[in-house]
């Protein structure tokens, strides 16, 4: 087993640590964030970092790198406090990683993959046509994490859209009938396969080994 101290971290080159550090957490939620800005201009961008907050009421949480450049994401749902979430299936993987280019604002990544943008419930930020889970969210309350100087965004779920053959009679969601991926790293898209679904866990009911 390979073993790296503080003084190993910090003196990788950039692109090795970038890949450790961001592969070592484990695998992640591999979505796109489809937003529109006051004129109207669209973006979707891959993200990795979307997670669960709560259920009652329905939060989540992800998080933005620093402003210290333009981030058109970050400006559109602060301008209208709305954006979509879109989960990345199997075959939308290439086009979904290429929204992670650096493109002008005024550049849509619709126009530069063969992603398409659909509109639902008069919501004002694009979803992504055929996905298999999307999320209406709303902005509720950023967060700016010192220790770095990125931010960290609260929102409220107020729609989903979950194709039917993924949604069981209990709420529960397969996503591997969806076929949504994982990222592991930047770069590294894996598609998951379930191997059990437990009960809920009270104690004392794991048989210790003798």
């Amino acid at each position: 087993m390979q073993y790296f101290n503080l003084h190993d971290i910090q003196g990788f080159s950039k692109l090795y640590r970038l890949n450790l550090i961001n592969s070592i957490t484990g695998y992640k939620s591999a979505n796109m964030i489809g937003t529109r800005s006051n004129s109207g201009e669209e973006n979707v961008a891959i993200f990795s970092s979307i997670t669960h907050l709560g259920s009652n009421p329905a939060l989540l949480h992800f998080t933005l790198r620093p402003n210290t450049v333009p981030r058109d994401t970050y400006k559109n749902i602060k301008e209208n406090m709305v954006f979509t979430v879109n989960h990345v299936s199997m075959a939308q993987i290439e086009q979904a990683h290429h929204t992670s280019a650096k493109y002008d604002e005024n550049i849509s990544e619709f126009d530069q993959t063969s992603l398409e943008p659909e509109y639902k419930m008069d919501w004002y930020a694009p979803f992504v046509k055929g996905v298999p889970i999307a999320l209406g969210c709303r902005y509720l309350n950023e967060y700016e994490i010192k220790e770095n100087g990125c931010v960290l965004i609260i929102a409220a779920i107020e729609h989903i859209f979950v194709e039917d053959k993924l949604l069981q009679k209990d709420g529960w969601v397969k996503l591997e009938f969806g076929e949504v991926v994982a990222i592991n790293g930047l770069d590294g898209y894996a598609l998951p396969q379930l191997q059990k679904r437990m009960e809920y866990a009270r104690p004392n009911e794991i048989k210790k080994k003798s």
